[in-house]
């Protein structure tokens, strides 16, 4: 082992150990890692920063664009009404099948995703399920449509610019058809059948509306008119006549040992547990206001019609760790958090305390006019909300034809997918498709920096020799015993580092692996790499695994070891599928 290598190595495994231990934001962990090899002279200059240049990234910042512009041209309106008029759950199942068979392979599966969350919530109730029976299946079919081309996810277009940089011809826009329409079939079918039995079936009278969509803790402040004055919680039997349970009592930012046999004053808060409307009941009823920390509909704002609106913090949200009265502060709506839900917990300290979590449901009172606005902040998923409808006019077909002519441009080979994806962002800027000021708000830029940042280890692993020795030493060892047996190895690696951490990262470290795999056993590379990106690509075991996932594990009310129960039967299935058939597709 030289020092190159072990330099390189020693990197790797600090960033690995990052990733999977998420101390840091995997964007700052790849900005580390892409300083760490230019001081350690493992890469030039230049190579450092090729990744902010690669086609990869380009193609993934044009990608959020393009998906941000069909969503906001309201080209996807009709989604909602398709799974409305499902009259069974195996309908509704088929039809949402079908549905991410169309979009989720032209159109970034996060953004699908969240796009999808509360449509499905919706058309869920409305058959009968709980959306714990779909919310899984809506994660894992959008990861196996991903798959499908190669702009379907960011993980095929970070494969497709390392196997290019070392001297691989790259993939086209389905090549990776063959293979994706076999395991989809295979994984949609299990989803129907045997899957289904084993998703959990989390039930809650709370979700019988989708905008009373839980518990929440909220604040109500005893005013100089309550009927509450001088009784205590207990007398007024507020848990029986309302079903809103009383936390905590907190009388000039004290908290009360008895909260619920003290006598009331005013100005006391009330920090209590209930549906929504229960809450709003006993506000109304013993004269009580809710203690926000913006009160812009009382502030000679009348006019603007308020609605309410239900979000939930995303992964790498800039929310996360921050606390909820700075976060409401910061807030550039005029909004005020009426409510929090936090999955398994109730909380006891005062809301302007609380920091956040991702999973965290707020609920939100706002002006109507700004839900817009509301729906592309990226630190956010809208779960539900009340709005007017809207007409969108020529621009809807205008966005599904763009997207189809940035498909077929490049299918075609007339242009690359960077430059006709780009070609497409812009085109749907200048048609009003995206407003020019949301485009970059409408860019995960995380997802962005990511990439650029790791690309630069991919050359590092390569140039330094540290991909040859992994391979000596790992899958070297099973070598004689044929191509067949190497491939599932590798395929099985794959797949548990793209558990463990970051999938973009994963693919990083894999991919000059399996270059290397193939160079050792003088076969074809491109069997090998087709595995690593379909592995990477398709996570199904923990929710931490693809962000998907975690989207879905809060709003489904999933448990950690509902993804393994449900999901390593379908890592299984593809790994099986795999093995026998890239081989046949894309020989040695």
């Amino acid at each position: 082992m030289t020092f190159e290598i072990m330099l390189v190595l020693l990197i790797a495994i600090t960033a690995m150990t990052l990733f999977i231990t998420e101390k840091l934001r995997v964007d700052a962990i790849a900005i580390l890692v892409l300083v760490s090899l230019t001081l350690a002279g493992l890469v030039s200059s230049s190579e450092a920063l090729s990744g902010f240049s690669n086609s990869a990234t380009i193609t993934v910042a044009s990608m959020f664009i393009l998906a941000a512009g069909l969503q906001n041209s309201g080209a996807l309106a009709g989604i909602q009404r398709l799974l409305g008029a499902a009259r069974s759950p195996w309908q509704f199942l088929l039809i949402l099948f079908g549905l991410l068979a169309l979009i989720a392979p032209f159109v970034n599966n996060t953004a699908v995703v969240a796009i999808f969350i509360p449509i499905v919530i919706a058309a869920s109730l409305k058959v009968g399920l709980a959306p714990s029976k779909t919310l899984i299946p809506l994660s894992y079919v959008s990861q196996m449509m991903g798959v499908v081309t190669l702009i379907g996810s960011s993980t095929n277009l970070l494969v497709n610019s390392i196997a290019k940089d070392l001297g691989h011809p790259g993939f086209s826009m389905f090549e990776f058809l063959p293979l994706a329409a076999i395991c989809a079939t295979a994984g949609c079918l299990y989803l129907l059948t045997f899957g289904r039995w084993l998703l959990p079936e989390v039930r809650s009278s709370d979700l019988d509306n989708l905008y009373e969509f839980g518990h929440y803790i909220s604040e109500l402040k005893v005013t100089a008119e309550s009927k509450l004055l001088g009784i205590s919680v207990e007398e007024a039997k507020l848990s029986k006549n309302y079903n809103v349970y009383v936390l905590e009592l907190l009388r000039d930012g004290e908290k009360y040992w008895s909260p619920r046999s003290e006598e009331l004053q005013e100005g006391d808060i009330l920090l209590t547990r209930g549906v929504w409307s229960d809450l709003e009941a006993l506000k109304d009823e013993q004269k009580l206001d809710f203690n926000t920390q913006t009160d812009f509909h009382l502030k000679g704002k009348k006019q603007d019609k308020s609605v309410l609106a239900e979000v939930m913090i995303a992964p790498q949200s800039r929310a996360v760790g921050r606390l909820l009265s700075v976060f409401n502060r910061s807030w550039r709506y005029n909004a005020s958090v009426m409510g929090v839900q936090r999955r398994g917990h109730v909380v006891r300290n005062q809301l302007n305390t609380l920091r956040l979590r991702i999973g965290d449901i707020l609920l939100l009172v706002l002006p109507e006019k700004d839900l817009a606005a509301l729906r592309k902040d990226k630190s956010i998923i809208v779960i539900s909300q009340r709005e007017a409808s809207q007409s969108y006019g020529w621009r809807a077909p205008f966005a599904v034809a763009t997207m189809a002519a940035v498909v077929a441009i490049s299918a075609l080979g007339w242009l690359p997918i960077a430059i006709s994806a780009l070609c497409g962002a812009v085109a749907m800027t200048l048609a009003g498709c995206i407003h020019a000021d949301d485009v970059y708000e409408s860019t995960d830029w995380s997802i962005v920096i990511l990439i650029a940042g790791l690309l630069p280890l991919g050359i590092a692993m390569s140039s330094s020799g540290a991909a040859e020795f992994i391979v000596d030493n790992s899958i070297g060892l099973v070598s004689h015993l044929g191509p067949h047996v190497v491939l599932g190895v590798l395929y099985l690696m794959a797949l548990l580092f793209g558990e463990m951490m970051s999938n973009s990262a994963a693919a990083v470290l894999l991919t000059p692996i399996g270059f290397s795999t193939a160079q050792l056993i003088e076969a074809d590379p491109t069997p090998f790499l087709i595995a690593i990106t379909f592995a990477a690509s398709t996570s199904f075991m923990t929710p931490v695994g693809y962000q998907t996932n975690m989207m879905v594990y809060n709003a489904g009310g999933y448990k950690f070891s509902d993804f393994m129960k449900v999901g390593l039967p379908l890592n299984s299935i593809f790994w099986l599928l795999g093995v026998i058939f890239i081989p046949i597709f894309w020989p040695f």
